[in-house]
């Protein structure tokens, strides 16, 4: 089928002059906004750190990449003490080195790492000592805590290239009271996957002097090329010290980067020829659930029961056929309520294990915010050909799913991600089919260009439904070092109407400079099926410049002045929108920071639109706002954040405030309250726009936890309850008991409720 009317990105359609004279004007904007700023910039003695090569350390990167060296063993328990024989005949890593917060020096706490293996697992043992065991911070016991938590703990972390490509890894990271995190990175850290969960034993003790962790993970668990006869994979070790803000590792790296950045790691050799398993997984389920509710859908309500399975395969040691029959996501926490103060859809992230497990694989789109690249003021959320929520969900509504199959790996030098899912007919809506393929080579080290084709299609009765298609090229460059170019293309076709998107993003950073500019445009008619657009219609230009100065022996680790520009036209090169923004971010070293922003914006409406019922009007509209935002160490047993900000609206004033406290008196318990409010004055209305919420999570010990979430929207008057019992009774198995509501406040009385049982298990063939 023909996807689009004329070639896609011809000649002509790249060199129109009016994208020329646009990028032009943005890059003078950009200009007079960096020349505005510099003698604030030359006040604060920031420009003075790049004149002198010598005032600025070498990049850790280009140290020498240490190596150890495995040897195989026997006899390990794992309890978390190191007391088996064959521990002493290991030689252990002991040198590790800061990326903060003075990057560069020691660790100021020794820690020593062992390696063993046999004919079933890999080993790994350690001792973390501390020169104060009583101040080290646990905050949570329950497995895959998120990020932004764990962050928050000392830690161990480990990095494995099993394939040595220096760019793919698992990851494992365990704090002092044996809470485990597992993943996946892909692309040097450009995306990870904390869905993806191995089959892992880990046991931690604490003592006078720190705290031991022992470790095995089954070769089943992971991918390499048994074919090779003395393995080498890419490795690295992090130590996380929290109450110092001390992060340290075995592979230098810079504070910019972080441990999945596996083209710095170093090498573990020795494993020799390991056994090839038959690599296959089975995991049924089997549930029992009860719907009511005066909202809903008929499909929905009265008990059942159900059952289904997920299955893995390794068809090669390079690539994994996952399969699924009748899916069920019952165990999923409800999703955040949000408040939308724009004309713009919402993004909602994903949440379902099945499609977070080697979701980067599927990646395509504005590149998310990753550590170490240049600031881009985009994300997915704002563009992405592939979204998953389009599978399964309609309007936040579960869609039954029959059925798919998931085949991700690689062939050769090619990356592949195949994905094909089939749903159900639900509340009188066809049933559809979802195909994915995704394409991607690695080029040049560490950089990599890629395709990708998604196709929904209506599979209703007859087969006379219509159809969604997309295809698309990327590229990812990283050259020079520092410099870093991303750059993507695609065209859509729904039904009969097609249309085009594409952007070009160049941008520098290094220790001192963060510099990036972009251009961007996205047809009128461009309608990815399976993906999200924020804004369609546009030309888009965007430019930066900031700098990260760091300071050594102070409790301000870094900070980081910048400035931004972003200019939106239509289609026919009419301005509709402009942002110009200056910011200061600072980093202290008890992990806390604040952040400053002064905004400049224009915006054009041309078609009407509603906030909270109150209409804003057609008309052109150029208005200041101001913000500031307070996050503390999470860290610490009380915890939170603050943000303040205003200025005028469309016309008005908005004053909003929104802030979160955390209580964390042990590991294990977190309790959490969540607000923001929003005061508007807006076509002489004076309203407010709140949203509430309350988390509490309780983990009795790493197999057994307890967790409430409670929300308030007051815009719709409606509560969404959500609580769920986990017990893990055997390696990723689970017995689930959940109870979910959503209740009108206004005496709309249960909108939905939903109590569920379901109960998993893990086989290992």
């Amino acid at each position: 089928m023909i996807l689009a009317r004329r070639p896609f990105l011809c000649p002509d359609y790249i060199a129109r002059v009016d994208i020329l004279i646009r990028l032009c004007f943005f890059r003078l904007q950009c200009s007079r906004l960096a020349s505005a700023a510099l003698p604030t910039l030359l006040a604060a003695g920031l420009c003075a750190s790049p004149v002198s090569a010598q005032s600025i350390p070498s990049e850790l990167e280009s140290l020498p990449r240490p190596e150890i060296t495995a040897k195989r063993i026997s006899g390990i328990q794992i309890d978390g003490r190191l007391d088996e024989a064959d521990w002493a005949t290991l030689t252990p890593i002991t040198d590790f080195v800061q990326a903060q917060p003075n990057d560069g020096a020691p660790g100021t706490e020794n820690t020593e790492v062992f390696f063993g293996y046999d004919d079933e697992k890999l080993y790994i043992g350690a001792n973390m000592y501390d020169s104060d065991p009583s101040a080290m911070i646990t905050k949570s016991l329950e497995r895959d805590a998120p990020g932004i938590l764990f962050e928050e703990m000392d830690a161990l972390g480990l990095a494995f290239d099993t394939f040595l490509d220096r760019r793919n890894s698992f990851l494992f990271f365990v704090n002092p009271m044996g809470g485990l995190k597992d993943g996946q990175g892909f692309d040097d850290g450009r995306s990870r996957d904390y869905g993806w969960n191995g089959v892992v034993d880990v046991r931690t003790t604490q003592h006078e002097r720190g705290w031991t962790m022992e470790m095995s993970i089954t070769w089943r668990s992971l991918r390499f090329d048994p074919s090779i006869e003395n393995q080498s994979w890419g490795l690295n070790i992090l130590r996380r010290v929290r109450r110092k803000n001390e992060v340290t590792y075995w592979a230098p790296l810079d504070r910019r980067n972080r441990i999945f950045l596996m083209s710095s790691a170093g090498t573990l050799k020795g494993l020799g020829r390991l056994p090839a398993g038959n690599n296959l997984t089975v995991k049924p389920f089997a549930l029992t659930a009860s719907g009511s509710g005066a909202t809903l859908a008929e499909d929905l309500r009265g008990a059942e029961a159900d059952a289904g399975l997920d299955l893995k395969y390794g068809i090669t040691p390079n690539l994994t056929l996952d399969l699924t029959y009748r899916t069920d996501f019952s165990q999923v926490e409800a999703d955040a309520e949000q408040v939308n103060l724009t004309r713009f859809p919402l993004f909602f992230p994903e949440q379902r294990e099945f499609f977070l497990e080697n979701s980067g694989t599927f990646s395509f789109g504005d590149v998310s915010r990753v550590p170490g690249v240049p600031r881009s003021n985009t994300s997915f959320r704002d563009f992405t050909l592939f979204h998953s929520r389009q599978i399964g969900l309609r309007g936040g509504t579960p869609v039954p799913l029959t059925g798919g199959a998931r085949l991700t790996g690689r062939i050769g030098e090619m990356e592949v991600g195949l994905l094909n899912i089939q749903s159900e007919m639900f509340d009188g809506e066809a049933a559809e089919n979802f195909s994915v393929v995704r394409l991607r080579r690695s080029v040049f080290g560490r950089s990599d260009v890629g395709v990708i084709f998604t196709n929904r299609q209506d599979t209703g009765v007859g087969g006379a439904g219509g159809s969604n298609r997309t295809v698309g090229f990327d590229t990812n460059l990283r050259l020079l070092g520092n410099l870093f170019v991303n750059a993507y293309g695609a065209a859509s076709r729904d039904g009969s109407v097609d249309d085009e998107a594409a952007r070009l993003a160049v941008g520098w950073r290094d220790r001192f400079w963060n510099v990036a500019a972009s251009v961007r445009r996205i047809g009128d008619d461009f309608a990815p099926g399976m993906g999200f657009v924020r804004r369609k219609g546009i030309r888009e230009g965007y430019a930066t410049v900031g700098v990260h100065k760091r300071l050594a022996d102070s409790r301000l680790l870094e900070f980081n002045p910048y400035v931004q520009t972003t200019f939106t036209t239509n289609l026919f090169a009419e301005l509709e929108s402009r942002e110009q923004r200056a910011g200061l971010g600072l980093s202290f070293d008890d992990r806390s920071s604040v952040n400053f922003t002064y905004t400049d914006r224009f915006e054009r409406i041309t078609t009407p639109f509603t906030i909270s019922g109150t209409a804003v009007p057609v008309g052109d509209y150029d208005f200041t706002e101001g913000s500031v935002r307070y996050s503390s160490s999470r860290g610490k047993e009380l915890s939170g954040s603050l943000s303040v900000s205003g200025g005028g609206y469309f016309g008005g004033d908005r004053v909003s405030f929104s802030g979160s406290a955390r209580w964390q008196p042990g590991p294990g318990v977190t309790a959490e309250v969540v607000v923001a409010r929003n005061n508007l004055t807006l076509g002489g209305n004076e309203f407010s726009v709140d949203v509430y919420a309350g988390r509490l999570k309780y983990a009795v010990s790493t197999t057994l936890s307890f967790a409430a979430f409670v929300q308030l929207n007051a815009e719709t008057d409606e509560m969404v309850t959500n609580l769920r019992a986990n017990l893990i009774h055997a390696p990723l198995s689970d017995l689930f008991l959940l109870y979910t509501e959503r209740r009108g406040m206004n005496g709309g009385g249960v909108l939905e409720r939903f109590v569920t049982l379901k109960v998993t298990r893990l086989l290992i063939f």
